[in-house]
């Protein structure tokens, strides 16, 4: 068998990207699709209220949003995000987020 790169999906087969992670009220779901030391590709859905404390990371991450409204915080600056609108977060640069509503999103971390 091939090695596969990702993870935790269907292959050959058109999805429908935002259900492949569920609401749950007051907590944070994940499902990570790849992982390496170049790329990690993982989805969320926040319920309201739910966030990511400020953080830094060494590479750039890129949030696609895929359903919901969610305020992200990069550095000084307050960016309101909803779906179908992307957010890059440059490394090194303290971000974090919080759901204004329920959101989902696919958040790609390149380094």
């Amino acid at each position: 068998m091939e090695k596969k790169f990702i993870k935790n999906i269907e292959f050959s087969k058109a999805l429908d990207f935002a259900s492949l992670v569920d609401y749950k009220p007051g907590q944070v779901i994940s499902l990570t699709l790849a992982q390496n030391d170049s790329v990690t590709l993982t989805l969320f859905a926040f319920g309201k209220g739910e966030g990511v404390s400020t953080h830094s990371a060494p590479g750039d991450a890129m949030v696609y949003m895929l359903d919901g409204t969610a305020e992200i915080t990069i550095g000084e600056e307050k960016i309101t995000a909803s779906a179908g609108q992307t957010v890059i977060m440059p490394n090194n640069i303290p971000h974090g987020l919080e759901a204004v509503e329920n959101f989902k999103m696919l958040l790609i971390l390149v380094k």
